[in-house]
């Protein structure tokens, strides 16, 4: 277990909220949209803030926790790449001009962080009291890797209006029109709310339902509050230029949630069978965190390959259909002037 000195929480927690709190800095300064170039760099940078991070666990607190970190941070990562899929639709569905999108991204994210700290506290706590809980947390990433085996790639995602959406749109009066990045403005003399405010708590509170599978997959790979508050934070921190990088390759990557699948039904084994050894069934294996960290990389990455390959020959065979349509059509005139 990680014994940490307070300041040690303080110093993480404060560090984490200068970068956001400058991210914010920049979005607010001037609103845009980032070009390819742009977002690139952003993700690289926080990509190697996560991996400096992770570098640091491993040195001053084994590579062991090291291990762990890189694991839940790869995973909490991916599942947000999954997380884009419903934020494209998000935005489309409000309408959020261009220039804004990143301000609703950067905001909604802030609040997901806030909102998964409490769930993570909550759930550390829980465990600790109630170890049975794995073999729960275990059955439901199993069904939860079901059910995104059966879904159907080719039907558009939906956006359930969770308890906090359905809440603001009833209780606060609001505008259909944007007043640029206001999140309230009046109109005959009343404060209403503007698109941008539910917007956001669309982005945020939504991020909150997919951490019911993932906050329960990270503890399937580490135990430690500390490294699964940092693992989600470096996750969703680079979130919003991510979202503008593969706004263009998400539609390419057709075998992801497959993937995911695979993942969270290798966790959920994973955390039945350390509860079952943990328990005294001497068959039931301990899966080492090096082990966890090599099927989930190896996954994703095949998961990547695959889907790239799929679009670029469903690409291929479009363009032969569209030519082959072509040539059906200029070769009629010709039949039909034939005696």
């Amino acid at each position: 277990m990680l014994d940490l000195p307070v300041w040690v929480w303080i110093a993480t927690m404060g560090g984490i909220a200068a970068v956001i709190a400058f991210d914010f800095y920049l979005v607010a300064r001037k609103p845009h949209e980032p070009s390819f170039r742009e977002s690139l760099y952003w993700v690289l940078f926080y990509v190697g803030l996560a991996v400096l991070f992770g570098l640091g666990v491993t040195v001053f607190a084994g590579p062991g926790h090291g291990g762990e970190f890189f694991a839940g941070w790869i995973t909490e990562y991916s599942l947000s790449v999954d997380n884009l899929f419903v934020f494209v639709i998000i935005m489309a569905r409000f309408a959020v001009p261009r220039e804004y999108r990143q301000k609703v991204l950067i905001v909604g994210i802030v609040l997901a962080l806030l909102l998964r700290t409490v769930f993570i506290a909550l759930g550390a706590q829980a465990i600790s009291r109630f170890d049975w809980l794995f073999y729960f947390f275990g059955a439901f990433l199993i069904f939860t890797a079901w059910k995104l085996l059966k879904q159907d790639e080719t039907e558009e995602a939906d956006v359930p209006e969770n308890a906090a959406l359905r809440a603001v749109k009833k209780f606060l009066p609001a505008t259909t029109v944007y007043h640029g990045a206001a999140l309230t403005t009046r109109i005959d003399g009343k404060r209403v709310v503007t698109p941008m405010l539910i917007v956001m708590v669309a982005v945020g509170t939504t991020d909150l339902l997919f951490a019911v599978d993932s906050i329960p997959a990270i503890f399937g790979l580490t135990k430690e509050p500390y490294l699964v508050l940092t693992a989600n934070a470096f996750a969703l921190m680079g979130l919003r230029q991510l979202f503008f990088l593969v706004g263009g390759l998400l539609d390419r990557l057709v075998h992801l949630s497959k993937g995911l699948a695979v993942v969270l039904a290798f966790i959920g084994f994973k955390l039945i069978f350390e509860a079952m050894h943990h328990h005294g069934v001497s068959w039931a294996p301990e899966i080492p965190i090096v082990v966890s960290l090599g099927v989930i990389v190896a996954t994703l990455a095949v998961t990547t390959v695959w889907s790239l390959h799929t679009s670029r020959r469903a690409a291929r065979s479009a363009v032969e259909d569209a030519e082959s349509a072509r040539r059906s059509e200029e070769d009629a005139p010709v039949r039909d002037s034939q005696p």
